[in-house]
């Protein structure tokens, strides 16, 4: 008959010896997780993060900067056709998501940082997104002056920079 195991021991049922942190390390790790979880939900909420995840072009009005742009799109000719995410965002779920947060991320720490250039301006990434998306709407329009299987593609944003914002 095989002898019941001590619950007094100091060892787990393998034979090592039992691991139980200290209750001040759990109690830190508790309190930290609970900080940083209660901390980034306020600020999500605070920041109406749940809006960037729609089509409403009035979500990108959630930072000041961007009024001057939304007000420019309001007034210009895309704005019967495109909201801001037909421009700037790829048009698969997964990419648009995807760049969604990174640019989420990026707008977040500079806000949050105060580290921004003023007039804001696009970045080769999101202009690269953007050129795509002009293809995307007016690709049989500018096939034979767009050059897309160039080393040096016509770049649309060149010349119609201010279409979209109306500026």
């Amino acid at each position: 008959m095989a002898e019941a195991p001590d619950p007094m021991s100091s060892h787990d049922v393998r034979g090592g010896p039992a691991f139980s942190p200290p209750f001040w390390a759990v109690l830190l790790l508790t309190a930290l997780a609970g900080g940083i979880l209660g901390l980034g939900s306020y600020t999500f909420v605070y920041a109406r993060g749940f809006s960037y995840f729609s089509d409403d072009p009035a979500a990108c009005v959630n930072c000041h900067i961007m009024r001057e742009v939304y007000d420019g799109w309001n007034s210009s000719s895309h704005k019967a056709v495109a909201v801001c995410n037909d421009c700037h965002t790829p048009h698969t779920l997964p990419a648009k998501l995807a760049t969604k947060a990174i640019n989420g991320l990026n707008h977040a720490t500079a806000f949050t940082t105060g580290n921004f250039p003023e007039p804001i301006f696009i970045t080769q990434r999101n202009q690269d997104i953007a050129q795509e998306n002009c293809l995307y709407c007016h690709g049989d329009l500018v096939s034979m002056i767009s050059h897309q299987d160039s080393a040096t593609p016509t770049d649309c944003l060149r010349c119609h920079r201010t279409v979209g914002h109306g500026r």
